[in-house]
């Protein structure tokens, strides 16, 4: 249950996201107005000023705890949301052959990327880390992670540093490979939900390109999240705690993924009437637009750079052998 005063200790650092989302989406109608295309989408531009923000001027402590609100609480709700436009028809074509091409993804990212750490000097927690880090859900997976090997603080630091850095690369670029490699919208919703770090960095690669690529990278993603557990617990044992890594329920399975499914199968069986769906996308946008912002204002990239070259160069040859391999899987998946 919140504690007194906590909606008043947010409400800061909520204003500060939502006043960047509106500037932000301003600043996509201008673009509209001025060439008849957006040619960087509200989202992308959310998270360039808030990080921008951050750099430039720091982030006052009033603020933090409402940014850290928005880039959680408010994103995992547009999660939620988005589940009600999904139909589990959309994807039921190459179900099982997706779930095994994610599952089979993350495994091997997982090896090559501790492989990649320890070949560039990174010792074995931190390789695991990044390893962690990169294949499965950025920031998410590490923390989960550090307490199950016993990490030092300043290699959880390093380790989340890079995926501050590469996400938001990532996510400017990543379209790019729809017209460069021929992909469509479908394909490009795997191979950014195989390959983007965190979910709301996956919102904000794909709802920019099209809404079926966006629903299409939320699952993928998701599925990815899903393997946290397992993976943390098996890690766990590795470094000699047979009692894993003793994670809470809603770590292993967060509340917003259930809460994403219980909305897909309403829409799939005919409980979300057709009417509700539009104003449903929109509510997420806006939400996710917010939460974008605050993913932004959560970024100093002075201190980022700080965290080490060997972790950044650890990090960047993972991810560039990520998304290769997400492009050369999406190629075998039946289209839907």
């Amino acid at each position: 249950m919140p504690r007194p005063g906590y909606a008043k200790g947010i409400l800061p650092g909520v204003l500060l996201s939502a006043a960047i989302g509106l500037l932000s989406a301003g600043f996509e109608w201008v673009e509209v107005r001025l060439f008849g295309y957006a040619y960087l989408d509200g989202l992308v531009v959310a998270i360039l000023l808030g990080t921008l923000l951050h750099t430039a001027f720091g982030l006052d402590k009033r603020f933090v705890a409402g940014v850290k609100f928005s880039a959680k609480i408010v994103l995992e709700v547009a999660i939620v949301l988005l589940g009600g436009t999904i139909s589990a028809a959309a994807i039921a074509s190459s179900g099982l052959p997706l779930i095994a091409t994610v599952v089979g993804v993350v495994t091997i990212t997982l090896f090559l990327s501790y492989g990649i750490g320890r070949l560039l000097g990174l010792d074995d927690k931190l390789a695991t880390l990044v390893s962690c880090g990169n294949s499965i859900c950025g920031n998410s997976a590490i923390m989960a992670a550090a307490p199950a090997i016993d990490a030092r603080s300043e290699d959880v630091a390093a380790a989340i540093g890079f995926t501050a850095v590469l996400g938001i690369t990532v996510v400017l670029f990543l379209p790019l490979s729809i017209p460069l490699l021929g992909l469509d919208h479908w394909q490009y919703g795997v191979v950014a939900g195989l390959s983007v770090y965190a979910v709301p960095q996956v919102l904000a690669a794909t709802v920019p390109v099209s809404m079926l690529s966006a629903q299409i990278g939320t699952i993928v993603k998701l599925v990815r999240v899903l393997m946290l557990g397992p993976v943390v617990l098996a890690i766990g044992i590795r470094y000699g705690r047979r009692g894993g890594a003793r994670l809470p329920l809603s770590v292993l399975v967060p509340w917003f993924i259930v809460g994403f499914l219980v909305l897909m199968l309403a829409r799939s069986f005919g409980f979300l009437p057709d009417a509700i769906i539009g104003p449903l996308n929109l509510v997420s946008y806006k939400l996710t637009l917010i939460a974008m912002a605050a993913l932004g204002l959560s970024v100093n990239l002075r201190s980022v750079l700080a965290s080490g070259g060997k972790v950044l160069a650890a990090g960047a040859l993972s991810i560039v052998i990520l998304i290769a391999m997400a492009i050369v899987a999406v190629s075998f998946l039946p289209i839907t």
